[in-house]
């Protein structure tokens, strides 16, 4: 679906990840929902989510609260950080993981990609160095709750970072991989694969994923 055919759901008054993940979902769920609803600031939210032991996402006013992920989910968020960092050791950029909080202040969104490179100088919001601004690159494994969610509004949210110039999805059920790379005038290519043999060239960090490094021990 594109994000143009999600946006009634915004048009609604209800939030669309309210929608997308409604109370007792299994990856996302209103945090304090016994309390009044009300819209949380970005400043609520830090605090809250500085003092919490799970993690949370923000977006426009809503807290949501993340659970863990499946054995195959983490299997390969770590295959790909462990190959990035591996590639990029000494060459100026920094390789994160899934604690690391990503800021796009367009879509007032705060949330934590799978796995996430920034170049050059790594900028964070504030002195806490726990919410980066400026990433490169981003990686997202798909579930089946979270899928539509990480194709439409969150990848709507994420091209309005002017750093990023590369964004991946890899599933987790089956090897498939698709690659969007910024292109000039605000278009973004695509290419896809699934065949083990294959590499994924990512010219914006300058780094070459082998698939079959990817599905390590995962299919």
């Amino acid at each position: 679906m594109s994000p143009e055919a999600e946006k009634p759901f915004l048009k609604e008054g209800a939030p669309y990840l309210r929608k997308r993940y409604p109370r007792g979902a299994p990856c996302y769920s209103r945090r304090m929902a016994s309390e009044p609803q009300h819209p949380r600031t970005v400043e609520e939210y830090l605090v809250l989510e500085r003092q919490s032991e799970t993690r949370s996402e923000y977006w426009n006013g809503e807290i949501y609260v993340m659970t863990g992920a499946s054995r195959r989910h983490n299997r390969i968020a770590l295959n790909v950080a462990a190959a990035l960092d591996r590639q990029l050791a000494g060459r100026g950029c920094e390789v994160f993981v899934s604690d690391m909080r990503v800021k796009v202040p367009a879509a007032r969104l705060f949330t934590y990609p799978d796995v996430v490179v920034a170049c050059d100088a790594p900028e964070f919001s504030d002195g806490e160095t726990d919410t980066l601004l400026n990433p490169t690159l981003i990686v997202e494994v798909l579930s089946p709750n979270t899928e539509r969610y990480d194709r439409g509004l969150k990848f709507e949210s994420y091209r309005t970072l002017p750093s990023l110039a590369e964004y991946v999805l890899i599933s987790q059920d089956r090897l498939h991989v698709e690659h969007f790379v910024r292109q000039g005038g605000g278009s973004w290519l695509l290419t896809e694969t699934d065949r083990s043999e294959e590499c994924l060239d990512l010219l914006s960090v300058g780094c070459r994923l082998a698939l079959a490094e990817i599905c390590q021990r995962v299919f």
